[in-house]
């Protein structure tokens, strides 16, 4: 596989839908940096990302691979590889949104031992409300977004998000 040949690829896909690095950037919530990274040949997008490039560009992976359009449809072979692909993404964001539970959990926790802490709650906490304020505030900050985070991952809106943003990009 060229990485430069596909990066140039990727480049003359994007810019035939009259997108920027940035709005591209957004779409995919990646940073613009990282699609620079793929467009130069220096990386390469996760296979996930490469799924929906091809989708969203409406070509065969094995374009964005190879660098270069084909003409020819895909065989049942190449189908069925991709819908091997597919499922084995699908079964990786389970895995994911199991560790996001877990990680809403542990925030949850993280959340009712940082409030036993303080003096004035009053439970008769173990550390003085003045030494240590901006510290909890900190983690109680950090714990919060991220239970609000894990919440809209595991309920799906952060994925209608980005569909919507794809379906819009798409009708231009």
């Amino acid at each position: 596989m060229n990485q430069k040949k596909s990066g140039e690829f990727l480049k003359q896909l994007r810019k035939e839908k009259s997108l920027t690095q940035e709005q591209l950037a957004e779409v995919f919530f990646v940073s613009g940096r990282t699609v620079s990274r793929w467009e130069t040949g220096s990386n390469m997008p996760d296979l996930n990302i490469l799924v929906e490039l091809a989708d969203f560009y409406d070509v065969d992976i094995r374009e964005i691979i190879d660098g270069e359009r084909k003409s020819e449809n895909m065989d049942n072979e190449t189908k069925e590889t991709l819908k091997k692909v597919a499922e084995y993404t699908e079964e990786e964001k389970k895995k994911l949104k199991r560790k996001m539970a877990d990680m809403m959990l542990g925030a949850a926790v993280l959340l009712v031992f940082c409030a036993l802490l303080f003096e004035s709650n009053g439970f008769g906490g173990w550390i003085p409300e003045s030494s240590c304020r901006n510290i909890i505030g900190f983690t109680l900050g950090i714990s919060t977004a991220t239970l609000v985070l894990n919440v809209l991952y595991l309920f799906g809106i952060l994925d209608k998000v980005r569909e919507k943003k794809l379906s819009l990009i798409k009708k231009k």
